[in-house]
C-alpha cells in the first residue's frame, strides 16, 4: 500500500496490453501492399498504440506535451552547471514560447502543459504567451498549472529531499492532470522536465531501484567535467548512505532521492496508463519517473514507449530494467521533453501508414501465396 487510497486505485486499473486490438492492427498491416514487416518498428508501433488504447485505429492527435519543472536543494551542492535560478528563468522561457520544447511542440502541433511543481519565485500572475493560432482554436497551444507549493527539495544528500506526504500529493496532482487530459480527449501524452540539479535526484532513483553502482548512472548533466562530475558522484553516494532508500517501497525512494517534478509525473504516468493512453518518455529523468512508476504498478511499462537513448549514462540502465527499446540515438541531453516530441512523428508516420497505404485487395495487387 502507497499510503494514499486514490493511488492505490490507479495502480490497480493498469491491466495488461489489449492482444485482440494487437491483433486486429497486425491484421491490418499484413493486408497493406508490402511484404509482412517490412516496415519494421513503425509496424511494432502500430501495434503497441493497439495494445494501450484498446483500438486497432488509435490516434495520436490531439496530443500533449507535460512538462514538469521544481527547484532541487541538492542543486546548492554544484552538481550542475548552471545556477538554480536557471529553472526559474526557463519556466518563463517555455511560457514565452522560446525553448526547444516550444519549438518543436509547435512544429508537431502538440499542446504544451507547463506544470510548477515546486519552483521558488515565479510570479503569482504569471501567464503564457499565446502561440500563433492557438486563439483561433487551433487545438495547440501553452498551458501553465502550478501546484501551489512555491519552493523545492531539500538536499537529498543530508536527507531526504521531501515528506511521504509530499511526494503523494504531488503525485496525486499528476493524477489529476492525467485525468484531466484524458477527459478532453487526449490522445497522446509526452512527457518533459525542467528542474536544475534533477540528473542528481534521477541518478540516486536509478541506483536504488535498480541496484546499479553510483558512477554507472551518474553522467555530466549539463556538461560538468570529470572532476565536476565525480563530485556529483560523491553526492550520489552520500544520498544513499544517509537516507538508506528500501526498493520494496517506491514512494519512499521517490520521497527521500527525487523530486517535486518526477514526482508530478510518477503521477502523469500512472494515470495515463490507466485510462489507456499512450505516454511517450523523453530521457533520463522522465525515466526515473518511469521507474518509480513501474516499482509501484508493474505493468505499466508496457503502456510506455521510449523516445530515444540520452547521453546520460544512467538512461540505458534504465531502458533494461524497463524493457523498453528506443526509437531515437539522437545524442539528446537537453530534457524538456525534446525527445519525446521528435517521437510523435514516427507515431504519426505508423498510424499514417497503417490508415492511408491500400491493400493488396483494393489496389489490385497480388499478394504473396500462403505457404
Amino acid at each position: 500500500m502507497t499510503g494514499s487510497s486514490r493511488l492505490d486505485a490507479i495502480v490497480g486499473r493498469i491491466d495488461p496490453l489489449d492482444r485482440a486490438a494487437m491483433a486486429a492492427a497486425a491484421d491490418r498491416l499484413d493486408r497493406l501492399t508490402k511484404p509482412p514487416g517490412s516496415l519494421g518498428r513503425l509496424e511494432e508501433l502500430a501495434i503497441r498504440l493497439a495494445g494501450i488504447t484498446g483500438r486497432p485505429d488509435a490516434a495520436t492527435r490531439p496530443r500533449t506535451i507535460v512538462v514538469a519543472t521544481a527547484d532541487h536543494g541538492v542543486a546548492a551542492r554544484g552538481v550542475s552547471a548552471y545556477p538554480p535560478d536557471v529553472t526559474r528563468q526557463m519556466v518563463a522561457n517555455f511560457l514565452a514560447g522560446g525553448a526547444a520544447i516550444s519549438v518543436l511542440a509547435r512544429r508537431l502541433e502538440a499542446g504544451l502543459v507547463i506544470v510548477d511543481a515546486g519552483v521558488e519565485g515565479l510570479a503569482p500572475a504569471i501567464r503564457p504567451a499565446p502561440w500563433p493560432g492557438q486563439a483561433a482554436g487551433a487545438g495547440v497551444g501553452v498551458e501553465f498549472r502550478s501546484t501551489g507549493r512555491g519552493h523545492g527539495t531539500a538536499d537529498l544528500s543530508a536527507g531526504p529531499a521531501m515528506t511521504r506526504v509530499e511526494a503523494l500529493a504531488a503525485v496525486e496532482a499528476g493524477l489529476d492532470l492525467a485525468a484531466e487530459l484524458a477527459g478532453r480527449g487526449t490522445a497522446l501524452i509526452g512527457l518533459g522536465e525542467m528542474g536544475i540539479g534533477n540528473t542528481t535526484a534521477a541518478a540516486a532513483l536509478t541506483a536504488a531501484l535498480c541496484g546499479a553502482q553510483p558512477d554507472a548512472v551518474t553522467g555530466p548533466g549539463t556538461g560538468l567535467d570529470e572532476a565536476a562530475r565525480r563530485r556529483k558522484v560523491a553526492t550520489v553516494e552520500r544520498a544513499l548512505a544517509v537516507n538508506r532508500p528500501d526498493p520494496a517501497d517506491p514512494i519512499g525512494v521517490l520521497a527521500a532521492l527525487g523530486g517535486l517534478e518526477i514526482a508530478v509525473l510518477v503521477g502523469v504516468l500512472l494515470g495515463g496508463a490507466a485510462a489507456h493512453l499512450p505516454v511517450v518518455l523523453d530521457g533520463f529523468i522522465t525515466g526515473s519517473a518511469a521507474l518509480v512508476a513501474a516499482a509501484l504498478a508493474p505493468g505499466v511499462a508496457a503502456r510506455l514507449i521510449a523516445s530515444h537513448r540520452s547521453a546520460e549514462p544512467g538512461h540505458a540502465v534504465q531502458l533494461d530494467r524497463l524493457g523498453l527499446r528506443p526509437l531515437l540515438d539522437l545524442e539528446l541531453r537537453l530534457g524538456e521533453g525534446t525527445g519525446a516530441a521528435l517521437a510523435f512523428g514516427l507515431l504519426d508516420a505508423a498510424v499514417s501508414v497503417r490508415d492511408e497505404m491500400a491493400t493488396f485487395e483494393s489496389a489490385g495487387v497480388a499478394s504473396r501465396p500462403a505457404p
